[in-house]
């Protein structure tokens, strides 16, 4: 199993939390640089009990010896929190995660963008009366809505983060491209990626997240 070195991520996010600039960087508002409690090693085995699956093995040394959510990329990880004797994740579009299907394969290692086999979008000069075009939108949004967000999309996916805009961050937890972290575009059009560092290796999660955090530096 893949070893972590965390360790020394407290000793960071309290010294970005202490610079006097510390509020100016993106997201900070929403997590202060603070994380909220490790799990403990029961609390772990109870959610993955209850997933029916092993969670990947970086998050989950972060989850044991870091935090279950706060501080991280954008807005903050997702907090995991046990509410009602169930474990979720909580925030900003954690509910597109579908606890009841993360032990299902997420069947891509290549961005794909579900939009890309819809029909043209309907054009003015195609219809005789604004009606008829505004018709013609309505059953495009319509059809659109149910291709782009189909549920199915992304089975297997844990959403982490919310970058604004309705653009999110999303491990892989089941499937041939587990462990990798992935961008989930749809908002904007774009459809699912894979995240790559700047050499094209493709993102874990204890890379995407130390990426963040060398990167973090207060304005001056």
């Amino acid at each position: 199993m893949t070893t972590v070195d965390w360790s020394d991520v407290p000793s960071r996010l309290a010294r970005l939390a202490a610079d006097p600039r510390a509020g100016e960087v993106f997201g900070a508002g929403s997590h202060g640089f603070v994380l909220e409690p490790p799990l403990a090693v029961a609390e772990l085995a109870e959610l993955e009990a209850q997933l029916r699956v092993e969670l990947p093995a970086e998050y989950r040394s972060f989850l044991l010896a870091v935090g279950r959510g706060g501080a991280g990329p954008a807005y903050g990880l997702f907090p995991l929190r046990r509410v009602d004797e169930r474990w979720r994740w909580e925030g900003d579009g954690a509910d597109l995660t579908d606890l009841d299907t993360l032990d299902q394969p997420f069947g891509h290692i290549e961005a794909f963008n579900p939009a890309d086999g819809l029909p043209p979008q309907p054009e003015e000069d195609d219809f005789d009366s604004p009606e008829a075009l505004e018709a013609a939108e309505d059953a495009y949004q319509e059809l659109y809505d149910s291709v782009v967000y189909d549920d199915a999309h992304s089975v297997g996916l844990l959403y982490l983060c919310h970058l604004g805009c309705a653009l999110r961050e999303a491990l892989v937890v089941s499937g041939p491209a587990r462990g990798q972290m992935w961008a989930d575009d749809s908002a904007d059009g774009g459809g699912f990626r894979p995240l790559h560092d700047a050499d094209g290796t493709p993102l874990g999660f204890a890379r995407w997240y130390r990426r963040w955090l060398e990167r973090t530096v207060p304005p001056r």
